[in-house]
């Protein structure tokens, strides 16, 4: 072919492509503007528990309302409260947010709350520019997670986190310490910052958090009770539908087991994977149920999180001692080495690469003695969810926190 010829078909294809994604655009415009008010919610921690939260409140407050999380299990749900799993041929893909928006306005909600699933900054920056064009942004907090992708720091955390912030709209969060990021993304945004005080978060104590299914935090309640507030739902009423919500998969849960004569306390706080959530876990769970039992740190480890791993083993050292530190899943010999440079005994070390959930399983129960604690931690992902449900089906009891 000639090459004016073949000049004219790649503009042609150029401005065909060019053609094709404003008409899209376009489509997904008149799909937002059929959905009032957009919720789009980001953070390290508790994003899908806050998402979950705010749908819960608003709908027992009367409001027609859709949500979709991203957390342990994608979910889309509907008005009614019920939970679609989302299944996904070929992995997590943040286009899947612009099929989403299309399916929650089919159903014609007042209200669609939507979990941020971009990690990249630019994609997170694209997900609410494009995507969501949220009326309310939530961030609950700013953690030093993923920070082979939005590190090196926590403030490199919360700048990516703040490309989310809605254009002329709202943002809420929990974040104090990195909240200067988010007042300076909100002025160049031109919207307004709705910070959770101290106050509101002790007001949420522990009698409202014992009657919760599961254990939810006070951050986390504090912060969705505030957004249903500004959408004109009573406290009181979006409350009571907060605590009637069941547990999600990844949901932090107590559980006793009674199993062949040995008496195990099993926490899953598998998806508490940031040094400061999961050391807090873990000393907690040893002052309340550790004395007099063995204390197992069960460490599940991904060879695609290396940071995770070197930031718990980084901090390790630091929480009460566990007698056993069980590293399970992939790239577990990076915890190890990291441990034991900052002072774990290698003694107490017991890996298991690769190991298959019979194997795991079956080591765990060795390790345990007569009474033990078994914490789960670093990732859901990978193995932790295989690991909880083996002992949430022998549970004698669930404990109330």
């Amino acid at each position: 072919m000639p090459v004016p010829e073949m000049l004219a078909v790649m503009i042609a294809l150029w401005v065909g492509l060019v053609l094709a994604g404003l008409v899209e655009a376009a489509r997904h415009g008149r799909l937002l503007r059929r959905i009032p008010v957009r919720i789009h919610v980001n953070g390290t921690r508790g994003k899908t528990s806050v998402t979950r939260l705010i749908a819960a409140g608003l709908r027992n407050g009367g409001k027609r309302v859709c949500a979709k999380t991203t957390g342990s299990a994608a979910a889309l749900i509907d008005p009614e409260g019920r939970e679609f799993p989302l299944y996904r041929i070929s992995g997590a893909n943040i286009i899947e947010q612009m099929r989403i928006m299309g399916r929650m306005a089919a159903l014609r909600p007042e209200i669609a709350v939507v979990e941020c699933m971009a990690l990249q900054p630019q994609y997170q920056s694209l997900t609410e520019l494009k995507m969501v064009r949220s009326t309310h942004g939530v961030i609950t907090n700013a953690r030093a997670d993923h920070l082979e992708v939005m590190g090196p720091g926590e403030e490199d955390v919360a700048l990516a986190l703040a490309g989310s912030t809605p254009v002329k709209g709202e943002l809420f969060t929990a974040e104090r310490d990195l909240v200067a990021v988010f007042e300076h993304a909100c002025k160049d945004r031109h919207s307004e910052l709705r910070q959770v005080g101290e106050e509101e978060v002790a007001a949420i104590d522990d009698r409202i958090l014992q009657r919760f299914q599961y254990s939810e935090h006070a951050e986390n309640v504090a912060l969705a009770l505030k957004v249903c507030s500004a959408l004109g739902v009573d406290r009181e009423r979006a409350l009571e539908g907060m605590v009637g919500l069941a547990p999600e998969s990844g949901a932090m849960r107590v559980l006793h087991v009674d199993y062949f004569h040995r008496d195990i306390i099993f926490v899953n706080a598998f998806a508490a994977n940031d040094p400061e959530s999961t050391g807090r876990i873990w000393s907690r769970m040893v002052e309340r149920h550790g004395e007099g039992r063995r204390r197992i740190a069960l460490i599940n480890c991904r060879s695609d999180r290396p940071h995770r791993s070197q930031q718990m083993a980084q901090v390790a050292p630091d929480w009460p001692p566990a007698d056993c530190y069980l590293l399970m899943g992939s790239g577990t010999l990076l915890f190890a080495r990291m441990a034991v440079k900052n002072g774990v005994d290698p003694e107490r070390l017991l890996v298991m690469e690769h190991a298959s959930m019979v194997e795991v399983t079956e080591t765990i129960l060795e390790q345990c003695g007569e009474r033990s604690l078994v914490v789960g931690m670093c990732n859901i992902h990978g193995g932790g969810e295989e690991v909880a449900r083996f002992f949430q089906n022998r549970a004698s009891r669930e404990e109330d926190l």
